[in-house]
């Protein structure tokens, strides 16, 4: 199979035909409204594949339409890649989540945390304890983003040219020492903000496999498990399947974003976001979670305890994003009931989330309205694509959320 197929019908998977249809009209009207350019879904049980639409168009101005073979760019559905990775190595005796980082990259050897003050006026401290691989995994490091304008840190990302997380021109190793040179919100594991923490966990990668993380991550991950386009660079032969990016306008509707080429191996390999790929190699990533780390024919990329500790809430005290993550930029009902494990989002309480979830649903979500998450109560998962940067908060994630929770019956 060199593309994502449906592979059995609803019913005998335990699905509403008539609330999937329900679901397709909804986001097919986005699209015919001009908000969307197009969109993929897929909904599968038990790993096989029981819905699947495509529809609207990859690229609106070329006419191409959305088709099961698109590439799309997953942004931050990147990071649980990273995760899986540096799991690998720690399966191997070759990192542990308890290492500091300062063992592997020395620049972090000495963090400082901030006390007050903004600019060239900024006080800070000595961190309270060393910055450690778990921290990076679970985003409880005290790193940030540029682009929040919520803290005078993220403030000093901005001075340092680290809006968009990288100076131009610089590689992972250049960028990774600028963050350390910064210093760090909060003390290490002590509350949570989304970070460039996964770009650190991709350096860390680096230095320990001794390859750049593009190259390990090809060998040790999509070749094993035939994510045959997955990748951090579109080849002239991909380059017509890649959709366009697309930004919201100020009226709801959409507009290209330019600037965005792909083509040649990137100076910057991001780990937390660089990664483009199709339905079905995502398809196959999901799979091998909910199956534990299995894949094939009882080959494995990790361990079963492994990936239940992965998929497990890590936070503090086993509290949510919004308790944990006292920052501005977390503080949504979105967050309520969701904790992070080691690289995903984890449920922790289904009463309280936005939208209807089972217990230790996980899965996570990149900027271009991107989302996958394994369901393991209901045998299920499930993928979302488009192409839309939203210019303000959006509804397609709990709206995919509710829709699928209608249609599985049994």
């Amino acid at each position: 199979m060199t593309v994502l197929r449906q592979e059995t019908g609803p019913e005998e998977a335990g699905l509403d035909p008539g609330a999937l249809e329900r679901l397709d009209r909804h986001f097919a009207r986005q699209v015919d409204e001009g908000r969307m350019p197009g969109f993929l879904v897929a909904v599968a049980r038990g790993g096989h594949v029981a819905h699947l639409t495509a529809y609207g168009r990859r690229d609106v101005a070329a006419g191409l339409p959305v088709e099961g073979d698109t590439l799309w760019r997953i942004y931050s559905m990147t990071k649980p890649v990273t995760s899986v990775a540096a799991l690998m190595l720690v399966e191997e005796g070759r990192l542990s989540l308890d290492d500091p980082v300062a063992r592997h990259l020395p620049a972090f050897a000495e963090p400082r945390v901030y006390v007050s003050g903004s600019g060239d006026d900024v006080r800070t401290r000595p961190a309270a304890g060393p910055l450690l691989v778990r921290h990076l995994m679970t985003h409880t490091a005290g790193l940030t983003f540029g682009f929040y304008h919520a803290h005078p840190v993220d403030a000093l990302y901005r001075a340092a040219g680290l809006e968009s997380s990288v100076v131009p021109g610089a590689d992972l190793a250049e960028t990774v020492d600028m963050y350390a040179r910064l210093p760090l919100q909060f003390d290490p594991g002590t509350q949570w903000n989304y970070s460039v923490a996964s770009n650190v966990l991709g350096r860390v990668l680096e230095v320990v496999s001794g390859q750049p993380l593009d190259v390990f991550l090809a060998e040790r991950i999509f070749r094993p498990l035939g994510m045959t386009d997955a990748g951090f660079e579109v080849s002239d032969e991909q380059a017509g399947r890649l959709a366009e990016m697309y930004g919201e306008t100020d009226d709801g509707g959409i507009e290209p974003i330019s600037g965005l080429p792909l083509r040649g191996r990137p100076r910057f390999l991001s780990g937390s976001g660089g990664m483009v790929a199709s339905a079905l190699d995502m398809h196959r990533f999901t799979e091998m979670l909910r199956r534990r780390g299995e894949y094939g024919d009882g080959e494995r990329l990790l361990a079963a305890d492994t990936v239940d500790l992965m998929t497990r809430n890590h936070l503090p005290g086993g509290a949510d994003l919004r308790a944990v993550g006292s920052r501005p930029a977390h503080d949504e009902p979105g967050n309520d009931g969701v904790g992070f494990g080691l690289g995903v989002s984890v449920v922790v309480d289904p009463s309280r989330t936005q939208a209807p979830s089972g217990p230790g649903t996980y899965g996570w979500s990149g900027v271009a309205t991107t989302t996958f998450w394994v369901d393991p109560g209901r045998d299920l998962t499930v993928q979302f694509y488009t192409q839309v940067r939203p210019g303000s908060s959006h509804t397609v994630f709990p709206d995919l959320k509710r829709l699928v929770h209608e249609a599985v019956t049994g």
